[in-house]
């Protein structure tokens, strides 16, 4: 297991590598640079714009940008600055990062508690109405769109009278010092994300629980289990469940950095103090490295969920071991 850890940590590196480089590339294929948009400025002429493109090394080619940009990484752990603020690029990630990794971890983890008993459920009571009632809520869940599901909690909190929406914190308590006051403030701001954002996930691990639960039920070594007499609760839950869960290990690992950049409408809506919002000014701005590291650091969640979800697989599952 560990040499096993150790390989696939080594083959990070090269696909990290890789993904850079195509990142680098698509950002560039952009027409026009950060200089550029100063240009609509009539105050702003040609001259100041070719300045300020010297200053920020765009005026070199492209593989000379991103070989500098590599070394800075590689050598001093330096990921570039942003053109728009000039403050270092870690330091702008450090500042949503925590926030980002939390409602995200957050969002999955109730997305899980909540899909995989209803999942459980209707595989049981595949024939019963409610069975047919959750499924439907299921395809509903899947069919509404993140953002449309923040704006309809916002105005039902709205018209409910409530006033804690957008952003995790009141005006009040956005710097205030950590208390009880301040976590039942966040608490009452949190819960909108997380539903709008752990709804289609919901929907979607409900109804491949419920598929691969009942393509297990239908194995021969289960229907040999229930034919020696064990009782139905241990052959679902010791040997059918076991089994069905594995898929939606898997998907676990793809699910975390989608949660993370994906949702860039519904932070902007929502005003979520996430990298979504960022990435999206990036790429509005042209903020190259900015962009650049944003897109990494998703592909790095990518690549980290899977390995994650390959290891909790091997755990759960006694057939599979990895040397």
């Amino acid at each position: 297991m560990w040499i096993y850890t150790l390989r696939r940590i080594l083959t990070m590196i090269p696909t990290l590598l890789l993904i850079s480089a195509v990142c680098f590339v698509v950002i560039k294929l952009q027409p026009g640079n950060f200089a550029d948009q100063y240009l609509e400025d009539p105050r702003f002429t040609k001259e100041s714009a070719e300045t300020l493109r010297r200053q920020l090394g765009l005026d070199q080619p492209d593989y000379v940008q991103y070989g500098r940009w590599l070394w800075g990484v590689v050598s001093r752990g330096d990921f570039g600055f942003s053109f728009a603020s000039g403050r270092p690029v870690s330091s702008l990630i450090a500042e949503k990062l925590g926030w980002t990794v939390f409602v995200a971890l957050l969002t999955l983890l109730c997305s899980w508690i909540i899909a995989i008993p209803l999942g459980i459920f209707t595989a049981l009571n595949k024939d019963k109405p409610i069975s047919s009632l959750l499924n439907f809520f299921g395809y509903l869940g899947l069919a509404i769109p993140d953002f449309l599901a923040g704006l309809l909690l916002v105005s039902l909190v709205l018209k409910l009278g409530g006033s804690n929406v957008g952003g995790l914190f009141s005006p009040a308590m956005i710097d205030a010092p950590w208390s009880w006051e301040r976590v039942k403030d966040m608490l009452a701001h949190l819960w909108i994300p997380v539903v709008a954002l752990g709804l289609e996930g919901v929907a979607g691990l409900m109804r491949q629980m419920r598929a691969s639960l009942l393509d297990v039920l239908n194995q021969d070594y289960i229907r040999t289990a229930k034919a020696k007499g064990l009782p139905s609760r241990v052959v679902t839950l010791k040997h059918a469940l076991r089994n069905a869960i594995n898929p939606l290990i898997s998907l676990a690992g793809l699910s975390l950095p989608s949660l993370i950049s994906g949702t860039i409408i519904l932070s902007i809506i929502l005003n979520l103090p996430t990298i979504g919002p960022a990435l999206y000014d990036a790429l509005l701005s042209k903020d190259q490295y900015v962009a650049l590291t944003l897109l990494m650091f998703s592909s790095l969640m990518l690549l980290i969920g899977n390995l994650l979800a390959d290891l909790a697989l091997a755990l759960t599952d006694p057939r599979v071991r990895y040397g």
